[in-house]
Protein backbone atom coordinates (compact mmCIF):
# COMPACT_ATOMS: atom_id res chain seq x y z
CA UNK A 1 0.00 0.00 0.00
CA UNK A 2 1.33 3.24 -0.93
CA UNK A 3 0.65 7.14 -0.18
CA UNK A 4 -0.09 7.61 -3.42
CA UNK A 5 -3.22 4.70 -3.41
CA UNK A 6 -4.59 6.03 -0.12
CA UNK A 7 -4.91 9.19 -1.57
CA UNK A 8 -7.18 8.03 -4.95
CA UNK A 9 -8.90 6.08 -2.38
CA UNK A 10 -9.98 9.23 -0.85
CA UNK A 11 -10.27 11.05 -4.17
CA UNK A 12 -13.06 8.43 -5.37
CA UNK A 13 -14.97 8.13 -2.07
CA UNK A 14 -15.04 12.23 -1.60
CA UNK A 15 -16.17 12.34 -5.39
CA UNK A 16 -18.32 9.59 -5.84
CA UNK A 17 -16.56 9.02 -9.29
CA UNK A 18 -13.77 7.15 -10.81
CA UNK A 19 -13.66 9.66 -13.45
CA UNK A 20 -13.69 13.05 -11.64
CA UNK A 21 -11.71 11.75 -8.92
CA UNK A 22 -8.94 11.19 -11.90
CA UNK A 23 -9.38 14.62 -12.85
CA UNK A 24 -8.45 15.84 -9.73
CA UNK A 25 -5.94 13.86 -9.07
CA UNK A 26 -4.51 14.27 -12.23
CA UNK A 27 -3.95 11.09 -13.15
CA UNK A 28 -5.78 8.66 -16.22
CA UNK A 29 -8.72 6.80 -15.03
CA UNK A 30 -7.14 3.54 -16.14
CA UNK A 31 -4.37 4.58 -13.95
CA UNK A 32 -6.32 5.26 -11.18
CA UNK A 33 -8.65 2.29 -11.24
CA UNK A 34 -5.64 -0.05 -11.57
CA UNK A 35 -4.36 1.83 -8.61
CA UNK A 36 -7.72 0.80 -6.55
CA UNK A 37 -7.91 -2.73 -7.93
CA UNK A 38 -4.36 -3.58 -6.58
CA UNK A 39 -5.23 -2.25 -3.59
CA UNK A 40 -8.07 -3.92 -2.90
CA UNK A 41 -5.87 -7.06 -3.64
CA UNK A 42 -3.05 -6.16 -1.17
CA UNK A 43 -5.95 -5.44 1.67
CA UNK A 44 -8.18 -8.35 0.28
CA UNK A 45 -11.46 -6.36 0.63
CA UNK A 46 -13.45 -4.52 -1.71
CA UNK A 47 -13.20 -0.82 -0.86
CA UNK A 48 -15.85 0.53 -3.55
CA UNK A 49 -18.70 -0.84 -5.05
CA UNK A 50 -19.62 0.10 -8.72
CA UNK A 51 -23.07 0.86 -10.53
CA UNK A 52 -25.01 2.82 -13.18
CA UNK A 53 -24.98 5.56 -10.35
CA UNK A 54 -21.52 6.13 -9.36
CA UNK A 55 -19.00 4.71 -6.57
CA UNK A 56 -19.66 3.87 -3.32
CA UNK A 57 -18.02 2.87 -0.40
CA UNK A 58 -18.42 -0.72 1.33
CA UNK A 59 -18.69 -1.50 5.22
CA UNK A 60 -15.44 -2.36 5.10
CA UNK A 61 -14.46 0.49 2.63
CA UNK A 62 -16.13 2.89 5.38
CA UNK A 63 -13.56 1.47 7.81
CA UNK A 64 -10.72 1.78 5.49
CA UNK A 65 -11.58 5.24 4.28
CA UNK A 66 -11.73 6.39 8.06
CA UNK A 67 -8.18 5.00 8.58
CA UNK A 68 -7.16 6.28 5.54
CA UNK A 69 -8.03 9.74 5.98
CA UNK A 70 -6.23 9.93 9.27
CA UNK A 71 -2.98 8.82 7.42
CA UNK A 72 -3.12 11.46 4.87
CA UNK A 73 -3.52 14.10 7.63
CA UNK A 74 -0.69 13.11 9.38
CA UNK A 75 1.13 12.91 6.37
CA UNK A 76 0.08 16.72 5.65
CA UNK A 77 0.83 17.93 9.09
CA UNK A 78 4.51 16.34 8.81
CA UNK A 79 5.06 17.84 5.45
CA UNK A 80 3.52 21.33 6.50
CA UNK A 81 5.96 21.07 9.69
CA UNK A 82 9.14 20.89 7.63
CA UNK A 83 8.34 22.48 4.44
CA UNK A 84 6.23 25.19 5.05
CA UNK A 85 3.64 24.32 2.34
CA UNK A 86 -0.09 22.90 2.58
CA UNK A 87 -0.14 19.24 1.08
CA UNK A 88 -3.95 18.96 1.83
CA UNK A 89 -6.73 21.36 2.77
CA UNK A 90 -8.26 21.00 6.31
CA UNK A 91 -10.95 18.81 6.66
CA UNK A 92 -13.38 18.69 9.02
CA UNK A 93 -17.51 18.14 9.25
CA UNK A 94 -19.75 17.99 11.94
CA UNK A 95 -23.34 17.08 12.02
CA UNK A 96 -25.80 18.13 15.20
CA UNK A 97 -29.02 19.06 16.65
CA UNK A 98 -29.94 22.27 16.31
CA UNK A 99 -27.79 23.97 19.03
CA UNK A 100 -26.45 27.55 19.11
CA UNK A 101 -23.47 26.89 20.90
CA UNK A 102 -22.10 24.28 18.11
CA UNK A 103 -22.33 26.74 15.98
CA UNK A 104 -20.23 29.25 17.87
CA UNK A 105 -17.82 26.28 18.47
CA UNK A 106 -17.77 26.07 14.83
CA UNK A 107 -17.00 29.69 14.08
CA UNK A 108 -13.97 29.34 16.85
CA UNK A 109 -12.50 25.97 14.91
CA UNK A 110 -12.98 28.15 11.61
CA UNK A 111 -11.63 31.43 12.75
CA UNK A 112 -8.63 29.34 14.33
CA UNK A 113 -7.30 27.42 11.24
CA UNK A 114 -4.43 28.89 10.38
CA UNK A 115 -4.66 27.51 6.62
CA UNK A 116 -4.91 29.30 3.93
CA UNK A 117 -7.87 26.75 2.51
CA UNK A 118 -10.19 24.19 4.63
CA UNK A 119 -12.92 22.12 4.03
CA UNK A 120 -15.82 22.46 7.22
CA UNK A 121 -18.98 21.43 7.27
CA UNK A 122 -21.42 21.88 9.78
CA UNK A 123 -25.15 20.53 9.23
CA UNK A 124 -27.53 21.17 11.46
CA UNK A 125 -29.97 18.33 10.55
CA UNK A 126 -32.95 15.94 12.25
CA UNK A 127 -31.09 12.98 14.84
CA UNK A 128 -31.52 9.87 12.70
CA UNK A 129 -29.21 11.90 9.94
CA UNK A 130 -26.87 12.54 12.09
CA UNK A 131 -26.40 8.94 13.56
CA UNK A 132 -26.07 7.99 9.71
CA UNK A 133 -24.03 11.19 8.79
CA UNK A 134 -21.05 9.69 11.25
CA UNK A 135 -21.89 5.62 10.87
CA UNK A 136 -21.32 6.67 6.66
CA UNK A 137 -18.19 8.91 7.21
CA UNK A 138 -19.97 11.96 6.07
CA UNK A 139 -19.36 13.66 9.61
CA UNK A 140 -16.67 12.95 12.04
CA UNK A 141 -18.97 13.61 14.63
CA UNK A 142 -22.45 14.26 15.86
CA UNK A 143 -23.44 16.10 18.46
CA UNK A 144 -27.24 14.81 19.94
CA UNK A 145 -29.03 14.50 23.72
CA UNK A 146 -29.47 11.39 26.00
CA UNK A 147 -32.55 11.59 28.56
CA UNK A 148 -34.53 8.69 30.44
CA UNK A 149 -36.78 8.78 27.56
CA UNK A 150 -34.90 8.01 24.68
CA UNK A 151 -31.56 7.30 26.62
CA UNK A 152 -31.96 2.70 26.01
CA UNK A 153 -33.32 3.42 22.23
CA UNK A 154 -30.52 5.41 20.89
CA UNK A 155 -27.67 3.36 22.85
CA UNK A 156 -28.98 0.83 21.18
CA UNK A 157 -28.70 2.24 17.95
CA UNK A 158 -25.30 3.75 18.45
CA UNK A 159 -24.14 0.72 19.11
CA UNK A 160 -24.98 -1.41 16.40
CA UNK A 161 -23.74 1.00 14.10
CA UNK A 162 -20.39 1.03 16.45
CA UNK A 163 -21.03 4.57 17.76
CA UNK A 164 -19.94 5.60 21.05
CA UNK A 165 -21.83 8.67 23.13
CA UNK A 166 -19.38 10.63 24.73
CA UNK A 167 -21.14 13.44 27.14
CA UNK A 168 -20.01 17.05 27.31
CA UNK A 169 -22.82 18.50 29.52
CA UNK A 170 -25.87 17.63 31.45
CA UNK A 171 -28.61 20.41 32.28
CA UNK A 172 -31.78 20.19 33.63
CA UNK A 173 -34.72 20.97 31.32
CA UNK A 174 -35.23 24.59 30.63
CA UNK A 175 -38.58 26.28 28.48
CA UNK A 176 -37.58 29.02 26.16
CA UNK A 177 -39.86 31.92 25.61
CA UNK A 178 -39.76 35.32 24.35
CA UNK A 179 -39.16 37.41 26.95
CA UNK A 180 -42.32 39.09 26.53
CA UNK A 181 -44.49 35.84 27.01
CA UNK A 182 -46.93 35.64 30.40
CA UNK A 183 -44.39 32.94 31.55
CA UNK A 184 -41.13 34.61 31.19
CA UNK A 185 -41.19 36.26 34.60
CA UNK A 186 -41.84 32.57 36.53
CA UNK A 187 -38.56 31.38 38.59
CA UNK A 188 -40.13 27.18 37.62
CA UNK A 189 -42.41 26.55 34.81
CA UNK A 190 -44.55 23.16 35.31
CA UNK A 191 -46.00 21.06 32.25
CA UNK A 192 -49.13 22.10 33.30
CA UNK A 193 -48.63 25.92 33.00
CA UNK A 194 -47.71 25.63 29.43
CA UNK A 195 -51.16 23.79 28.05
CA UNK A 196 -52.72 27.03 25.97
CA UNK A 197 -49.35 27.90 24.67
CA UNK A 198 -48.10 26.50 21.29
CA UNK A 199 -45.26 23.86 21.74
CA UNK A 200 -42.48 23.95 19.21
CA UNK A 201 -40.85 20.95 18.23
CA UNK A 202 -38.18 20.29 15.23
CA UNK A 203 -39.96 18.19 13.21
CA UNK A 204 -37.83 14.81 12.29
CA UNK A 205 -38.60 13.88 9.07
CA UNK A 206 -39.87 10.34 7.89
CA UNK A 207 -38.05 9.05 10.83
CA UNK A 208 -40.39 10.30 13.92
CA UNK A 209 -40.38 8.13 16.26
CA UNK A 210 -40.54 10.08 19.81
CA UNK A 211 -36.76 8.77 20.84
CA UNK A 212 -35.60 10.67 18.00
CA UNK A 213 -36.85 14.31 18.76
CA UNK A 214 -34.77 17.02 20.26
CA UNK A 215 -36.94 17.69 22.88
CA UNK A 216 -37.24 15.90 26.19
CA UNK A 217 -41.20 16.22 26.73
CA UNK A 218 -43.26 14.69 23.78
CA UNK A 219 -45.25 16.43 21.59
CA UNK A 220 -47.96 14.50 21.91
CA UNK A 221 -48.53 15.29 25.82
CA UNK A 222 -49.42 18.97 24.52
CA UNK A 223 -52.59 20.27 22.78
CA UNK A 224 -51.32 22.68 20.27
CA UNK A 225 -48.11 21.57 18.69
CA UNK A 226 -46.47 22.96 15.56
CA UNK A 227 -42.93 21.36 14.26
CA UNK A 228 -40.67 23.44 12.12
CA UNK A 229 -37.10 22.51 10.39
CA UNK A 230 -34.77 25.85 11.69
CA UNK A 231 -33.90 27.56 14.30
CA UNK A 232 -34.85 31.27 12.79
CA UNK A 233 -38.08 29.73 12.13
CA UNK A 234 -38.27 28.78 15.57
CA UNK A 235 -37.63 31.68 16.90
CA UNK A 236 -39.57 33.68 14.90
CA UNK A 237 -42.54 31.54 16.17
CA UNK A 238 -41.84 31.91 19.22
CA UNK A 239 -41.74 35.31 19.33
CA UNK A 240 -44.83 36.22 17.08
CA UNK A 241 -47.42 33.15 18.49
CA UNK A 242 -45.91 33.34 22.10
CA UNK A 243 -44.91 30.02 21.42
CA UNK A 244 -42.29 27.75 23.67
CA UNK A 245 -39.86 24.95 23.36
CA UNK A 246 -37.79 23.13 25.34
CA UNK A 247 -34.15 22.73 25.68
CA UNK A 248 -31.28 22.59 28.01
CA UNK A 249 -30.63 26.25 28.99
CA UNK A 250 -27.28 26.70 27.84
CA UNK A 251 -27.24 30.10 25.83
CA UNK A 252 -24.46 30.91 23.11
CA UNK A 253 -22.91 34.12 23.67
CA UNK A 254 -24.75 35.74 20.86
CA UNK A 255 -27.65 34.33 21.23
CA UNK A 256 -31.19 36.39 20.93
CA UNK A 257 -32.00 38.72 23.94
CA UNK A 258 -35.78 38.70 23.16
CA UNK A 259 -35.76 34.30 24.16
CA UNK A 260 -35.16 33.74 27.87
CA UNK A 261 -34.86 30.14 29.79
CA UNK A 262 -36.84 29.34 32.52
CA UNK A 263 -36.32 26.10 34.44
CA UNK A 264 -39.25 23.36 33.88
CA UNK A 265 -40.40 21.05 36.62
CA UNK A 266 -39.59 18.07 35.18
CA UNK A 267 -37.46 14.85 36.54
CA UNK A 268 -35.09 14.70 33.58
CA UNK A 269 -31.77 15.44 32.61
CA UNK A 270 -30.30 16.70 29.26
CA UNK A 271 -27.10 14.74 28.85
CA UNK A 272 -25.30 16.34 25.81
CA UNK A 273 -22.62 14.74 24.17
CA UNK A 274 -20.87 13.73 20.99
CA UNK A 275 -21.60 10.83 18.90
CA UNK A 276 -17.90 9.02 17.16
CA UNK A 277 -16.68 6.41 15.50
CA UNK A 278 -15.38 3.49 18.04
CA UNK A 279 -11.29 2.97 17.80
CA UNK A 280 -11.02 6.06 15.33
CA UNK A 281 -8.89 8.82 16.85
CA UNK A 282 -10.47 12.64 16.19
CA UNK A 283 -8.39 14.95 13.84
CA UNK A 284 -6.65 18.09 15.32
CA UNK A 285 -10.14 20.11 13.75
CA UNK A 286 -12.44 17.75 15.80
CA UNK A 287 -10.61 17.83 18.71
CA UNK A 288 -10.39 21.27 18.94
CA UNK A 289 -14.31 21.47 18.03
CA UNK A 290 -15.36 19.13 20.96
CA UNK A 291 -12.67 21.43 22.72
CA UNK A 292 -14.68 24.53 22.02
CA UNK A 293 -17.81 23.34 22.88
CA UNK A 294 -16.21 22.76 26.54
CA UNK A 295 -14.93 25.99 27.29
CA UNK A 296 -17.89 27.52 26.24
CA UNK A 297 -20.04 25.62 28.33
CA UNK A 298 -17.82 25.85 31.07
CA UNK A 299 -18.26 29.91 31.04
CA UNK A 300 -21.72 29.96 30.81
Amino acid sequence: MTLQQVKYADAVAACGSISEAARRCFVTQPSLTEAIRLLEEELKIAIFTRSSRGVSATHEGDEFLASARQILDDAARIHDKYTGKILRRPQFSVSCQHYAFAVEAFMAVVKANAADSCDFTLRETVTSEIIDDVARHRSEIGILYLSNRNERAITKILRKEELVFEELFAAKPHVFVGRKHPLARKKIIRPEDLDEYPYLTYEQGVENALYFAEEVMPAIDRKKNIRVRDRATMTNLLLGLDGFTIASGVHAKGYNSAIVSVPLKLDDLIRVGIVRRVGIPLSSAASAFVAAVRERIAAR
